[in-house]
């Protein structure tokens, strides 16, 4: 429970730091000088799920900021598959000289390694943590024409069904999935677990009634919620933001004992030179005050933190003994 409480403490920090973004990002993305040798080309950021969904849209965002403030092209590479694991891996066996970064995030660190035998990297010994870009709660969402009005109506019908009522993630052995076990399992009720290649193809098939509710980032959700397309039964913490906000928590439901930050981070591979990982952090830092990317963070239903190495380094270490308590719990273990 102690770093139960340290996480939820850690999400309130990382609201404190939203709200000081707004109030001091008033200042657009200046140019970073250059190393003496650095950056001389341009950078790659591969988002290791398909374009369309929150991390691409993360990635795209910060790309475009960093290329302005480096004075280089940032170039975003989707590399899916295997809930991220497979362009995380690639980046893990980069050359570490800073020109090949992923944008990851805490499923894909924290989680999956934990859940699959063999993710083909690890988490804090293959890379070095640059900054963590977001936090946002995830969200879980059902068709606003379905019957489920609240979380409580969706387990009701599992209850009655069991083994019949779905929940689609964007791909097995992400948070979502995680997320999803944990609410069956604290429910005690037997809900079908449908992943996808990304949240993207998922809210395709929400829409079209194939599944019958998702379990997602809020810069996914965000666009089908603004559109009234999709409703809001539950968040995985209370600090939510934008379209979110006053949106019932898991805990609100009924559900104690579970919370989820659902950040997206910014890694090279491990032994890319302390300097380029400076720089890439300073030019991290300067995007983060843009209105523009504030705005567009906000807007997804996240917060922007933008935060230095060492205090990413240290968000990730703790997150990874978070989760692995709560894979043990949810009894979910993948090949």
């Amino acid at each position: 429970m102690k770093h139960h409480a340290l996480h939820v403490c850690g999400t309130a920090a990382v609201a404190l730091a939203g709200v000081l973004w707004s109030a001091c990002g008033q200042a657009q993305a200046q140019a970073l000088a250059p190393l003496a040798d650095y950056p001389k080309q341009a950078i790659t950021v591969v988002s290791p799920f398909p374009p369309g969904g929150g991390n691409d849209g993360v990635a795209r965002l910060i790309a475009q900021e960093l290329g302005a403030i480096i004075g280089q092209s940032v170039v975003v590479e989707n590399r899916s598959g295997a809930g991220g694991n497979v362009g995380t891996a690639q980046v893990s066996r980069a050359k570490p000289d800073g020109y090949t970064l992923v944008m990851s995030q805490t499923s894909v660190m924290a989680v999956n390694p934990r859940l699959y035998k063999n993710v083909g990297f690890d988490p804090v010994k293959d890379f070095t943590p640059i900054s963590q870009i977001t936090s946002a709660p995830l969200v879980l969402v059902a068709r606003t024409e379905s019957p489920y009005k609240t979380l409580a109506d969706y387990l009701d019908a599992a209850r009655k069904q069991p083994g019949i009522i779905t929940y689609a993630t964007p791909g097995n052995g992400t948070m979502s999935h995680l997320m999803g076990a944990l609410v069956s399992k604290k429910a005690g009720v037997s809900l079908v677990h449908v992943p996808y290649r990304g949240a993207a193809p998922a809210i395709t098939d929400l829409m079209g009634g194939t599944v019958d509710m998702l379990i997602t980032s809020p810069a996914s959700a965000e666009p089908m919620v603004t559109a009234g397309k999709l409703r809001i039964l539950a968040l995985s913490h209370e600090n939510s933001i934008g379209v979110f906000k006053g949106a019932p928590t898991l805990k609100q439901s009924g559900l104690d004992g579970i919370t989820a930050d659902d950040w997206y981070g910014l890694f090279a591979p491990a032994g890319t030179p302390p300097a380029r990982i400076a720089y890439l952090a300073q030019a991290v830092a300067q995007a983060m005050k843009s209105q523009n990317v504030i705005a567009k963070i906000n807007s997804g239903g996240s917060w922007p933190v933008g935060s230095q190495p060492d205090a990413f380094k240290t968000r990730l270490q703790e997150d990874t003994v978070y989760w692995a308590d709560m894979v043990k719990t949810a009894g979910v273990s993948l090949d």
